[in-house]
């Protein structure tokens, strides 16, 4: 004959449910809690990013684009250093591969001299909305020259992110001229800095590759920057370019740091939330408010931006870096 299990037996097993259920409970609570986290710091970073920009197209009134760039480049090497170096001592130098990062290193300061020369002559929504066309531009080269399968969906995404590009730059329009073309320079340049990123990500620490990117650009940028010196107006100036290299640092550590809390197919739509940012940067500081057709523009290269750049990430678990100065 059958005995049911005692009372004593019954509030073990009742205790031990409710222990795991706790248990449970608090783990997915921590995940949301890192993964909000992740999603504040890059909220905050873009946030840096489009006040980057917006510090760097004011610059161009009175600091030379070499000596701004160089600037730039050089805070970022010694603020890491100073800051990553007593952190993790000789392994932040290791690599596997010194020529991939060099590499890196020049394309991203390629970048930033084609940003630099676009925000001279570019409304910042405008330039920001057509830089983050880069993802979209990534699908572009796999296809073409790594030979990867794009599915149905992703060239649809590509071609409304080009159209969204099209309506703000208006070939044929009388607001068209030059120097639109100079955030393409930058879309291409970084493009392939982000292949190339998604490449050592397999094997190099994030932070290691952020210390040799900020001194492969101050040392490639310190050739060129006796030719552009200049004595400044006032001490705003170095101000202003103070904060363009701490905007610029800051808000690459607030990415890596996101990065780290919450997977990159949550984070990388936020990322074009600086469109946001930099649409209220040029109204702040330049008056400026994007007429209907740039903000059609901006709209759809945002939508199909963002969904290109969430499925490159879902599919390869790479983070996408934002396109800055």
């Amino acid at each position: 004959m059958s005995q049911s299990p005692g009372p004593g037996i019954d509030s073990a097993a009742t205790a031990a449910l409710a222990q795991a259920r706790a248990t449970a409970q608090t783990r997915r609570r921590t995940e949301s809690e890192r993964i909000l986290a992740g999603i504040g710091l890059v909220i905050l970073a873009v946030a840096c990013f489009a006040t980057l920009d917006t510090a760097t197209k004011y610059s161009t009134l009175a600091v030379p684009i070499l000596m701004g760039v160089w600037f730039r480049y050089a805070f970022q090497a010694i603020a890491t250093t100073l800051v990553l170096l007593p952190l993790r001592g000789t392994a932040l130098l290791r690599t596997q591969h010194p020529r991939y990062q060099a590499l890196r290193g020049a394309l991203l300061l390629g970048s930033s001299l084609f940003a630099f020369l676009s925000l001279r002559y570019m409304p910042l929504a405008e330039f920001t909305s057509i830089v983050l066309i880069a993802p979209l531009v990534i699908t572009l080269l796999a296809a073409t020259t790594l030979k990867e399968q794009v599915s149905p969906l992703r060239w649809t995404l590509v071609a409304g992110g080009f159209i969204g590009t099209l309506v703000i730059l208006r070939p044929g329009g009388g607001s068209f001229s030059w120097a639109v073309l100079l955030p393409l320079g930058l879309v291409l340049t970084n493009a392939w800095f982000q292949v190339l990123t998604s490449k050592l990500a397999q094997t190099e620490n994030p932070l290691t590759m952020h210390f040799y990117t900020g001194w492969v650009g101050t040392l490639l940028a310190s050739v060129a920057v006796p030719f552009a010196w200049t004595a400044l107006p006032s001490w705003e100036w170095w101000a202003l370019l103070c904060l363009m290299g701490f905007m610029g640092t800051v808000g690459h550590f607030m990415l890596i740091l996101a990065y780290q809390r919450a997977p990159a197919s949550t984070l990388t739509p936020y990322l074009y939330a600086q469109i946001a940012f930099a649409m209220l940067g040029g109204w702040l500081i330049f008056s400026h408010v994007p007429d209907r057709f740039s903000l059609i523009g901006m709209a759809m290269i945002a939508v199909c931006g963002a969904a290109g750049a969430w499925l490159t990430v879902r599919e390869r678990r790479v983070p996408i870096e934002p396109a800055e100065s």
